[in-house]
């Protein structure tokens, strides 16, 4: 027999056993549709990371210096100590960095982390939980914020001190519902604001959206508020590759202004969005180190029953085999038979898993928070995890088939 006629024999058979067939694959369909729907949703989430989460915190290309370093979790008690004694980076600070990094795109001050939430009111109508921000008008260049309403901040609002805002997608649907937000006012604590600008939708990422936000001129939110004590400078280069050279710079800059001596220990931080992104790495790193083994225990289980039906395939077929024998049929040929019946019942069980895991993974991009994508590499595995098996474990059942007596074989009723 040829290659053809060997899988078309193996395919007739899984034809005419399809429920058999079906509950013998169930191990491999349900580890594969596992397999390929959790990588899907841990590549779509480092993806969503490394492109949105780290830029809308940050920005594209772009680093801060901090009173207090990026962290995610808790401080220790001493650490939390420590930074408590920085001093707190000012407007002098800033205008350090700006003459240290000429070439930079924009360079911005902000009130810093964390941001105040407050309830913001129009009319009779009441928004809560706004994350209020004040910002000198470059922070807006360096978080790429595209206006879909009226226009950003200035520098004039903030030199004169102006009661303006600039507010977030979610902030206009819903405290503007229906109605154009431009030029209303808005309230926030005791004072009101004029809105000038709405921002384009960011999105939401694990149910947190970035888009319920109100920025103020930061003289402004400092009347309001007072000056934090984590005041931050944004700083915007052209490219990535620019941003080690602009860290670089910074740092000279603030070691200048804070009258630090060489290897004396710097009292604030310069940073990019390295450790978040770093932080959800470390976490995938532990969730592919896992899905290793549950995957493993469904394809042991599923190659286990595929090797028990096969064998129970061969006691079936006894007389069959024996007849292809009386006809000429060679041990080698019988061993290939069975062999490729398994492979092509596990590979079906791959394809099938497959499939179902692509369409779970789109259910819950759909039905939930989580972004997936799906990867030609984690199909590739899939298939090859299906065909694996069906050689690893249709070998035995194979070489049991092909060692048959055809006298005794065609003996069996």
């Amino acid at each position: 027999m040829n290659f053809a006629d060997v899988v078309l024999t193996a395919l007739q058979q899984l034809r005419e056993n399809k429920l058999r067939s079906f509950f013998t694959l169930l191990g491999i369909i349900v580890s594969v549709t596992f397999l390929v729907a959790v990588v899907a949703i841990i590549q779509g989430m480092n993806a969503y990371v490394t492109d949105n989460l780290a830029g809308a915190i940050v920005g594209r290309n772009a680093f801060q210096v901090r009173r207090s370093p990026i962290q995610i979790g808790l401080f220790d008690d001493e650490e939390f100590r420590r930074i408590q004694k920085r001093p707190r980076i000012t407007e002098a600070d800033a205008a350090a960095v700006i003459a240290a990094v000429p070439h930079a795109e924009a360079i911005s001050l902000q009130s810093g982390w964390p941001s105040p939430i407050a309830d913001v009111h129009w009319n009779s109508r009441t928004l809560g939980e706004v994350a209020i921000i004040g910002v000198t008008a470059p922070y807006q260049v360096v978080q790429d914020y595209k206006f879909s309403a009226g226009r950003p901040l200035t520098d004039l609002d903030v030199t004169q001190r102006r009661p303006v805002a600039v507010i977030g997608a979610d902030v206009a649907e819903k405290l503007y519902e229906n109605v154009d937000p431009l030029g209303k006012p808005i309230r926030i604590l005791t004072a009101t604001f004029t809105i000038v600008g709405v921002v384009e939708k960011k999105g939401r990422m694990l149910g947190q959206s970035f888009d319920g936000f109100a920025l103020l001129p930061l003289t402004s939110f400092e009347s309001l508020y007072g000056r934090r004590r984590t005041t931050t400078v944004s700083v915007k280069m052209a490219t990535a590759e620019e941003v080690a050279e602009g860290m670089a710079l910074a740092d000279g800059a603030m070691r200048t202004s804070h009258r630090l001596h060489p290897g004396e220990e710097s009292d604030y931080s310069v940073e990019t969005a390295d450790a978040l992104i770093e932080f959800w790495k470390n976490l995938t790193r532990i969730l592919f180190s896992v899905i290793p083994a549950i995957v493993g225990i469904g394809i042991i289980v599923g190659g286990i029953v595929i090797m028990n039906i096969m064998m129970m395939s061969v006691t079936e077929r006894t007389r069959e085999i024996g007849v292809r024998k009386a006809l000429g049929a060679r041990s080698r040929d019988i061993r290939r038979q069975f062999l490729a019946e398994a492979i092509v019942l596990a590979s079906v069980g791959g394809l099938l898993g497959v499939a179902a895991g692509w369409g779970l993974a789109g259910l819950v991009s759909v039905a939930s928070p989580l972004p997936a994508k799906v990867t030609a590499w984690s199909i590739a595995l899939a298939l090859s995890l299906g065909a694996g098996v069906g050689v690893l474990f249709g070998v035995y059942p194979a070489s049991r088939a092909a060692q048959l007596d055809p006298i005794a074989a065609l003996r069996q009723e």
